[in-house]
């Protein structure tokens, strides 16, 4: 298990160099420089100049990329332009909101997809079925967004039960931290839910026809026990990897989201920061996000082996 692991995180090393690459070559290419939006419209070109030498920005571009890869290496993902701190003590600040959100999201999503998955699957053909898969397509069709307007309007401005913006830490308390967090946490999760929803019916529906399911229901097992202990088990391995392929979503997709509740996350942070041409706090972010998402793919797969010893059997 040991080698397999160190060989799959030395295979994340080319992924993530075709990363660095792309985050700093899209982001250089990009229109727009950081001194023309620090000193405005007003500013010569002498002191644009100025300001470039100053940065760094004069050099070629190769030369920056060698120099943000050398320090990245020793771990620093460079400095802010305009928050005057280090880039990662800025994500550190921003990174617990946007967490926050994506746990609650995608245990909403969790709650509502299985169930309806297995019962969708149980009650394959009939209206409740048909039902529970019209929701679903529902929820694939409706933007985040939409979703979250609606909520405002009528959860938190009609009924007053949830603020409709803003953000509270986990410090404030548990009830405090979350009533921020379920409108939004609704919002980003729907989508989610409804793909989880579909992939649950379709694997569990791969399932139950097999023989093992056929017998254990010969020996007398409730329904329950055939669905939850036999199917279900069975069942779940595309189910995990559709669950780590989406909170990676929710993780990397919670910038609109964040934008409309107001919540201080690395959604708003990074919006700032490509409205101020901030290229070092772009950059960290990104590959942050990135690190975040490869790691969880790794982790969804190294929990294959748990989840089913069929698969440490393969590795062998």
């Amino acid at each position: 298990m040991l080698a397999y692991i160190a060989k799959r995180l030395l295979s994340l090393i080319p992924v993530l160099f075709v990363v660095t690459v792309a985050i700093f070559l899209i982001i250089h290419i990009t229109p727009g420089a950081p001194a023309a939006t620090i000193l405005g419209i007003e500013a010569s070109q002498e002191e644009l100049d100025a300001l470039n030498k100053e940065l760094g920005l004069n050099r070629p571009i190769y030369e920056q990329y060698l120099s943000w890869v050398s320090d990245l290496l020793k771990g620093d993902l460079g400095q802010s332009l305009y928050m005057q701190q280090p880039v990662g003590q800025a994500i550190a600040e921003h990174i617990g909101p946007t967490l926050s959100l994506a746990i609650l999201a995608q245990v909403i999503a969790l709650l509502l997809a299985i169930p309806f998955g297995i019962i969708a699957a149980y009650k394959r053909g009939s209206a409740t079925d048909y039902s529970l898969m019209g929701v679903s397509l529902l929820g694939m069709a409706v933007p985040s967004f939409l979703l979250g307007l609606f909520l405002m309007l009528f959860v938190g401005v009609k009924l007053q039960w949830l603020p409709v913006a803003g953000y509270e830490p986990l410090s404030s308390g548990l009830w405090e931290h979350l009533k921020y967090l379920i409108l939004p946490g609704i919002s980003l999760g729907a989508i989610q839910a409804a793909l989880i929803t579909r992939m649950t019916r379709s694997s569990m529906l791969e399932v139950l026809n097999l023989n093992y399911i056929k017998t254990a229901r010969s020996r007398g097992l409730s329904e329950t026990k055939v669905l939850l202990k036999h199917a279900f088990r069975n069942a779940f391995l595309p189910i995990l990897t559709v669950i780590g392929q989406t909170f990676g979503v929710l993780v990397t997709g919670a910038v609109v989201v964040e934008s409309i509740f107001n919540i201080p996350g690395l959604g708003q942070l990074i919006l700032n920061s490509i409205t101020r041409r901030d290229f070092a706090v772009i950059q960290g972010v990104v590959l942050s996000v990135t690190v975040i998402y490869v790691g969880l793919n790794l982790l969804i797969d190294l929990l294959y082996g748990i989840v089913d010893p069929r698969v440490r059997l393969d590795r062998k």
